[in-house]
């Protein structure tokens, strides 16, 4: 018996690292001073700052995945895992500077194992971020055949006096929306029960439909605060849209929204109607269609892509849908 038989092809996987080489390469900034291959990645601090501190976020895609399995649609789901990363870390104002992935599968096929790849630097250069390193782990024994998981690591920088945390949300503030593009990552353990694929061919909903890939919103965010103020930024995942601008909330301001100008999606209209949903569980598990909430001071010029959707008004904490 050798490693191969055991259930470990390092053939292959070192076939998925020629095949990755020139992606992750594509996303390299000159910060970065090392190259593929090395034991850690060394990544430079850009200048100009001068009380950096460093942002952190990880997160992973969730039962998504098992749509992109069944239908070996696998390229979009790389672009959700950095999405799901750098999105959270956008809303402290940070800038992405880097990301790591971690691959775990039965069974390692590298041409996989590039379209997931492939998907992850597509979304890191549209973020700006290098993706620096990664693991790929062969464990069939943990894995049903066919299946494999993501997780994704993301660090970014941000200066001290800039982070953006909530705190400076008062009464009388406007609230902006960023469209959502589909589902985003979030919810699918619902979805799943209710689109399969009977029922997305009955309602005519795509496969690619349903793995429409998250935005990167790091560059929209980027540019309002280039010339804008903004006080707090939510990313709009698991939890719906209430729970999530609750969390930058501070105490004794409400965020005061109108249900008739927010964005939405036939997507939702669908999956509420065939499982029969309420709508209060529809808004407590999916974005419904807005992507990211930002509140500033100021008024933002409104386009297809910023919407006002309400305002910051005195009272207790929380979010009021009206």
């Amino acid at each position: 018996m050798d490693y191969k038989d055991a259930g470990v092809n390092i053939d292959a996987g070192n076939r998925a690292v020629e095949l990755i080489k020139s992606h992750v390469q594509s996303t390299y900034s000159p910060f970065v001073l090392n190259r593929l291959g090395g034991f850690a990645a060394h990544v430079e601090l850009p200048p100009g700052y001068h009380q950096p501190v460093l942002v952190s976020c990880t997160d992973g895609v969730g039962t998504k995945l098992k749509i992109a399995i069944e239908t070996g649609i696998l390229d979009t789901v790389g672009i959700d895992l950095v999405a799901m990363c750098v999105n959270d870390m956008i809303c402290s104002g940070a800038k992405p500077l880097f990301f790591l992935d971690y691959i775990a599968c039965h069974k390692l096929v590298p041409e996989q194992m590039e379209a997931l790849i492939s998907g992850m630097t597509v979304a890191c250069r549209q973020a700006g971020c290098a993706l620096v390193g990664g693991e790929m782990a062969e464990m069939s024994d943990m894995y049903h055949p066919g299946d494999f998981d993501l997780a994704g690591f993301a660090v970014g920088v941000v200066e001290k006096s800039k982070i953006i945390d909530g705190s400076k949300i008062t009464p009388g503030q406007q609230v902006y929306a960023l469209p959502a593009s589909g589902l985003h990552s979030n919810g699918f353990t619902l979805a799943r029960k209710i689109l399969t694929a009977q029922a997305r061919q009955k309602l005519g909903i795509s496969d690619s439909d349903i793995l429409t890939p998250t935005p990167i919103y790091v560059p929209q965010i980027q540019a309002l605060l280039e010339h804008l103020t903004l006080t707090g930024i939510a990313n709009i995942t698991g939890g719906g849209l209430a729970e999530n601008v609750d969390r930058i909330v501070p105490e004794n301001v409400t965020v005061q929204l109108e249900k008739a100008q927010l964005p939405t999606l036939p997507i939702f209209e669908k999956i509420a109607q065939e499982g029969q949903i309420s709508e209060s569980e529809m808004r407590r598990v999916f974005n419904m269609g807005v992507g990211m909430v930002v509140i500033s001071p100021e008024a933002l010029p409104e386009s297809a892509q910023l919407v006002r959707i309400g305002q910051t008004i005195a009272g207790p904490k929380g979010v009021v849908l009206s």
